[in-house]
């Protein structure tokens, strides 16, 4: 299998992308469709977590997701738009708070690539 590496931005340092069949959870992968979003493991600290959040986790929520994510793995990616190499989490805070508490150092996202006006309108 090949590997290939993606050298990002001096504010985010650089990480190594490979080909993986599986998430740090052992879940499998199942190949993206054509033309969707990019389907990757990316680490906790390189994905920005929303400025204003309205509400905070429902800790019986994140209780239960950690419970199911130790015992069958994430069975949904969460949602990530990519704009200029930054990568901003828009949906999943429960999932992405339920990895950071067991120590895993990575989750699987579902990447959609924007620009910073569609960042814009969605902080108005």
């Amino acid at each position: 299998m090949a590997s290939f590496s993606l050298h990002l931005s001096h504010t985010l340092g650089s990480f190594s992308l490979r080909p993986i069949k599986a998430s740090s959870n052992g879940v499998p992968f199942s190949k993206p469709k054509s033309g969707g979003p990019t389907i990757l493991e990316l680490p906790l600290e390189k994905i920005r977590r929303p400025l204003m959040r309205t509400r905070a986790n429902d800790p019986a929520k994140v209780k239960d997701l950690m419970e199911s994510i130790q015992q069958i793995g994430l069975q949904e990616p969460i949602d990530v738009l990519e704009v200029d190499g930054v990568y901003y989490g828009f949906s999943g805070c429960h999932r992405f708070e339920a990895h950071q508490r067991l120590g895993l150092p990575t989750i699987r996202c579902k990447i959609r690539r924007g620009t910073k006006e569609t960042l814009r309108r969605g902080s108005t």
